[in-house]
């Protein structure tokens, strides 16, 4: 089995054409939990290519994308306090193509 991290990737991007392929490439790798954040839960070779991808669509002197790395998805437990909306951890689920 692959062992999966889990991850948020946070983001401020300066240009509103950039900022919308961001969003949609960042779908295809996480949960949505806020504007412009997402929670990964990734395997090494995913989350290199998410960053790859990133890099190929970010200018790097006007916009800035944060990967916070929380540690192994199976053994960590995120202490998060949310106001307003529900948080749901990302858990673990087959994706069929």
């Amino acid at each position: 089995m692959v062992e999966e991290r889990l991850y948020i990737v946070t983001y401020d991007i300066g240009n509103d054409k950039r900022w919308r392929r961001v969003f949609r490439l960042m779908h295809g790798y996480g949960r949505w939990l806020q504007l412009s954040v997402f929670q990964c839960r990734l395997s090494a070779y995913r989350r290199a290519e998410m960053a790859l991808r990133l890099e190929q669509l970010i200018h790097g002197r006007e916009d800035h994308v944060l990967i916070l790395d929380l540690g192994p998805a199976d053994k960590v437990d995120p202490r998060v306090e949310s106001l307003g909306k529900t948080f749901e951890a990302v858990t673990r689920a087959a994706v069929v193509i």
